[in-house]
């Protein structure tokens, strides 16, 4: 399977310091990339990974080498049992520091940056006034629970059932994946739809503006995209949008049928590009230099990107906060009646992937509540424990707090 990627052509051009890069990305981009005199030493790309916990960013050199790192810890808010929170403007501040550290570290300046890549933790999402740019809440992280009652009330409402019992009887005639797929629809905390909805219901002035239509909805990168480049691009990529629930994978565009049922305005919603792509440039005072942001995607996608997992069937198993298995299913996407759920892997001009994804969200999670309870004093204890019981007799322990994504 021939896969779309960054091609650096190293001739004699670099005997005399220079480069030809050819980059085949989406949209206007290649024209504006490719170029045959850029010097060696300056061009870097600069990485970060917003994890669920922990945010990193990397320098790479021409030759794909990390030569600057940077790492913080991110600040989770718990203001009531089941509500996790991220402080916007301390997440951006630490967002812009930790790129400044890791270009610090590598001895490299803004201006010699080609391009901004970000993966990110899926479905923390934040609505903002798009008159002032002032947030209605904190970030509202993928983790948060607030919204279980809502969860439970709407799966069993007339709305969902009647949508489920319409999409069995059109798969049942038409055999299309697509309503095979709603035929077992339902709504979770991990996904946007309901915690927005909370959002909405509990916020009168969230609820005011977004009748006037002056309400932005972004997750993450949408929010940072935003504020990097000055308000001017409100914009996320196409893995992203597919994880939220409120994008459909099978008509590759924001799902009507989910905000009519939920009875929110499509117009919240931000641009959806390809995962390669021009975003936008930051603000030249961000980093003391425009950084062109050309490529995003969420960080499941990213790691199977990463890891090479280019051939339908390839699998990879993520272990963090949570754990997540994804399956390449190709240019289709897959319908399941088992929970694994449809997402967009990536897209590259016409180059485009489908996952299935299961998740259980309390892998990290488990193991820091075994050692709060004195189970263990380090982690690297738990293997000798592990070895130390010959038979279980049957009895398993599965770490999902917060619920398992397949059955």
């Amino acid at each position: 399977m021939e896969v779309t990627k960054l091609k650096h052509r190293f001739g004699k051009m670099c005997e005399n310091k220079a480069l030809e890069v050819e980059i085949k990305i989406g949209e206007e981009d290649a024209s504006n990339i490719s170029a045959t005199s850029i010097n060696c030493r300056e061009a870097y790309i600069v990485a970060v990974d917003i994890g669920t916990t922990t945010l990193r960013s990397h320098v790479y050199d021409i030759e794909a080498k990390v030569i600057g790192s940077s790492t913080k810890q991110i600040e989770l808010l718990y203001p009531k049992a089941g509500w996790v929170e991220m402080d916007e403007d301390l997440f951006y501040r630490q967002f812009v520091d930790v790129v400044c550290d890791s270009l610090k570290d590598a001895f490299v300046k803004a201006s010699q940056v080609t391009a901004l890549g970000i993966s990110m933790q899926r479905n923390t999402f934040i609505t903002w006034d798009r008159e002032t740019g002032k947030p209605f809440h904190h970030f509202i992280a993928w983790r948060d629970t607030r919204s279980d009652d809502y969860c439970s009330t709407w799966n069993k409402c007339i709305k969902v059932r009647l949508l489920r019992a319409m999409s069995t009887f059109l798969y049942t005639v038409t055999r299309n994946d697509r309503f095979l797929a709603s035929s077992v629809f339902y709504f979770k905390n991990q996904t946007v739809p309901m915690r927005l909805l909370w959002m909405h219901d509990h916020i009168p002035e969230l609820r005011a503006r977004m009748l006037q239509g002056q309400v932005m909805f972004g997750t993450l990168e949408t929010w940072l995209v935003w504020k990097l480049t000055g308000g001017e691009r409100h914009v996320v990529d196409v893995s992203s949008a597919s994880g939220t629930l409120l994008y459909d994978p099978f008509m590759m565009k924001w799902s009507t049928i989910v905000m009519s049922l939920i009875g929110l305005p499509s117009d919240i919603l931000p641009e959806v590009r390809d995962t390669a792509g021009h975003f936008g440039t930051t603000q030249p005072e961000v980093f003391g230099a425009p950084i062109r942001i050309m490529a995003m995607a969420g960080d499941q996608q990213a790691g199977m990107f990463g890891e090479c997992c280019f051939g339908v069937g390839d699998v990879k198993c993520t272990m963090g906060t949570g754990t997540f298995i994804d399956i390449n299913t190709g240019g289709k996407p897959h319908a399941s009646v088992a929970g694994l759920y449809p997402l967009v892997g990536w897209k590259i001009k016409d180059e485009l992937v489908y996952l299935a994804e299961g998740s259980s969200s309390d892998t990290g999670t488990a193991i820091s509540w075994a050692q709060s309870i004195g189970l263990f004093n380090s982690v690297e204890e738990i293997s000798k424990l592990i070895t130390s019981v010959e038979n279980t007799d049957g009895v398993f322990f599965v770490p999902s707090f917060s619920g398992l994504q397949v059955e």
